[in-house]
């Protein structure tokens, strides 16, 4: 566990042990066995607060994966309705002090709202609140959910120029922190007010005989000042909290509702004896579940408005866990591959050296087709380093001896045979004369035509080239000479243009690597993979801790790290306006976690400047290619099996998606009009009577 977390989660838990006399009910002896005897009186209520923590961990997993996949973005239309009125706010106030109190304020007051407000109820062994007070709770999350998947609003933070996530970047641990537990789109509605909100009217709507006053008052004051404390420091949009409210209001009510038949089955003073019942006596147990389900399938025989609304929600729920299952699940194997070793892409086709049985081979997929079905293709006898790349529909393949091309159109017909001498690397620019092959062999370039003619390069003398890409007609290449230079030449021009590039990160991220015993040494940094299209550069810069990933800018000569200077990046690549990359995202080497040891996609739209988790999991992934219309990268399940995953930029729901979809629409047209129909005949027979 995190140093600061822990920090914060003590703090919360001790603060609230030394408040227990000052909230305590006249009455109420404070003793030791209390807090003992308390946990076995009300487990469930503490096995419920356990269970709101791990699902809200789990479905910010998801609502990553969604945001990437789906793009369910709806902060401008909130920033559209707010304007700066909270950038306002944030200039105004604005001190260092509060801004550190605020902080530390932000995580350690909802961590005691939220579990004080059970332990006191609890504690005191007040049945009554404690049980409306964790289903409130409860249905503040589950009435969340449906918001924090489909309804996503990034922070204010992330949004407003000129705002700022103060809480977020207070210092580099705080940050790293916030970014593994907080996807930073889950905004509307606020739980910081939902939760305490809800607690407050739980307070003041049950308690009768107002024992409760002191911590009702407390708790109220905490909502106001989490109220200006979350939009201060650059997190919510006045309208979450307004959310949040509303979200607390619907939460209570259904907490009412549901109190009765939720206790009275989870009650720990009879479930207990029901435990004991299932271990000695399982015979009789199963005679009462089965009485009780003959009583409900014999209520649904006849339903009641009651059980038709709860069909309609049942049938809402399964419709809507179908589609977040499939939007969630966008990136499909590439078939017809065995043992992927390397893959090159280009819009509509995708190559990929394949380590078969019968040897190496280069297996061809058509992207534009429903199907990517694998295409055959005529091609000389290859080893797994051999060379090629792709452009347009143009694939050159080189083994030691030949270098041949082909059309992928007309994959059975050789455009090009040459002879050539173990080239290491191949490469394909455009000119306005046509496609021009390059290809790099002991530092040095050279390139030819269709033709096999030679190309005259803008690198003629240099021969310690370590690092070369193209795009269009240019080419950027890095020397061993200066590794943290992008030299950018056009082909068929003299000299390059230089781009030093500079990884250098805040001093304290290079102090947290130092304390992980990885210090950086700028001195030695070089670049070891480049990427770079007409607008941007993205360079992965070895600094010895790590490796980063720059960002420069060609058209207003700026760069900046656009992934967290403390992870290792790799394999970027860049087009469409999306840089992607492959990173072990959180893992710290001296405590690593297994579910950071695998690599995940990451992705920025260059446009909006917003990053999204493509994956979220605990299996490899790496080695991503940016298309207009798909983003292609490298998976590695737990048995070690590689494969090919192709993920569609624009979402699309499979067929039985689209049918169950359908189903679920008809069906619950059908339930809302029959539950409407009986609620009106209903309540017109209570009238009468």
């Amino acid at each position: 566990m995190d140093g600061v977390y822990l920090s914060w989660m003590i703090t919360a838990l001790a603060l609230g042990v030394i408040l227990l006399p000052f909230f305590k009910p006249p009455w109420f002896v404070i003793t030791i066995p209390t807090f003992v005897d308390f946990v076995r009186r009300y487990w469930i209520h503490i096995l419920i607060v356990f269970m709101i923590y791990n699902a809200k961990d789990f479905l910010d997993q998801i609502d990553r994966i969604l945001m990437a996949s789906a793009g369910l973005d709806m902060t401008p239309w909130v920033y559209a309705i707010e304007g700066n009125m909270v950038l306002w706010v944030q200039q105004n106030f604005e001190n260092e002090l509060l801004t550190v109190f605020l902080t530390h304020y932000y995580v350690t007051g909802f961590m005691f709202i939220c579990y004080v407000s059970i332990f006191y109820f609890a504690y005191f062994d007040d049945r009554w609140m404690a049980d409306r007070i964790t289903l409130s709770i409860a249905w503040v999350y589950l009435l969340a959910i449906p918001f924090y998947l489909f309804f996503n609003v990034r922070v204010t933070g992330d949004t407003i120029p000129e705002m700022e996530t103060l809480a977020y970047s207070l210092t580099p641990e705080i940050a790293d922190w916030f970014r593994r537990i907080d996807p930073f789109s889950n905004a509307m509605p606020s739980l910081h007010i939902g939760v305490p909100f809800a607690v407050w009217l739980c307070i003041t709507r049950f308690d009768e005989d107002r024992r409760w006053n002191r911590y009702r008052h407390l708790v109220l004051s905490y909502v106001l000042l989490t109220s200006f404390a979350i939009v201060y420091l650059g997190i919510h949009w006045i309208l979450d909290i307004l959310g949040g409210m509303l979200v607390a209001v619907a939460a209570v009510g259904l907490a009412d509702r549901t109190a009765g038949p939720w206790w009275s089955v989870f009650d720990e003073r009879t479930i207990n004896a029901r435990l004991v019942t299932v271990l000695t006596n399982p015979g009789k147990a199963w005679s009462i579940v089965d009485r009780k389900i003959r009583t409900t399938l014999q209520q649904y025989r006849r339903p009641t408005s009651r059980e038709t609304g709860a069909l309609a929600i049942i049938v809402l729920i399964l419709t809507t866990s179908i589609i977040t299952w499939d939007l969630t699940h966008q990136s499909l194997p590439a078939g017809g591959v065995e043992a992927p070793q390397g893959v090159e892409a280009v819009d509509g086709w995708m190559v990929t050296m394949d380590n078969r049985t019968e040897g190496a081979l280069l297996v061809v997929h058509d992207l534009s087709a429903d199907s990517a079905s694998a295409i055959d293709i005529v091609q000389p006898i290859m080893e797994l380093d051999s060379p090629y790349a792709i452009s347009d529909s143009l694939l050159v393949m080189a083994n030691n001896t030949i270098l041949m091309a082909v059309d992928i159109n007309a994959p059975e017909i050789i455009v090009m045979n040459v002879s050539v001498d173990s080239p290491e690397q191949i490469l394909i620019a455009k000119t306005p004369s046509g496609p021009a092959i390059i290809m790099l062999k002991n530092g040095q370039i050279s390139a030819i035509n269709l033709e096999g003619e030679q190309i005259s390069m803008p690198t003629p003398e240099i021969d310690n080239i370590n690092t070369v890409r193209t795009a269009g007609s240019e080419i950027a290449y890095v020397t061993s000479d200066n590794p943290t230079t992008v030299y950018v030449a056009r082909i068929g021009t003299s000299g390059a243009i230089q781009i030093e590039i500079d990884a250098q990160a805040t001093h304290e991220q290079d102090l947290v690597l130092e304390s992980w015993g990885t210090p950086v040494n700028m001195s030695n940094a070089k670049i070891v993979d480049l990427a770079f299209n007409y607008d941007h550069i993205a360079a992965t810069v070895n600094v010895t801790a790590t490796d980063r990933l720059v960002l420069f800018d060609r058209d207003r000569g700026t760069q900046w790290l656009a992934s967290d200077a403390k992870y290792s990046v790799k394999d970027p690549s860049i087009g469409h306006g999306i840089l992607a990359w492959s990173v072990k995202d959180h893992l710290n080497p001296t405590n690593p976690q297994e579910k950071y040891l695998d690599g995940e996609i990451y992705f920025m739209n260059l446009e909006r400047n917003i990053t999204e988790t493509l994956t979220s999991d605990e299996i490899e992934q790496w080695g991503p290619h940016v298309l207009e219309n798909h983003l292609v990268y490298f998976e590695m399940d737990d048995e070690g099996i590689v494969t090919i995953e192709i993920h569609s930029w624009q979402p699309e729901l499979k067929l039985y998606s689209n049918i169950v979809m359908q189903l679920g629409t008809l069906a619950a047209l059908v339930l809302v009009f029959i539950h409407a129909f009986q609620r009106q005949l209903e309540a017109k027979t209570l009238k009468i009577e």
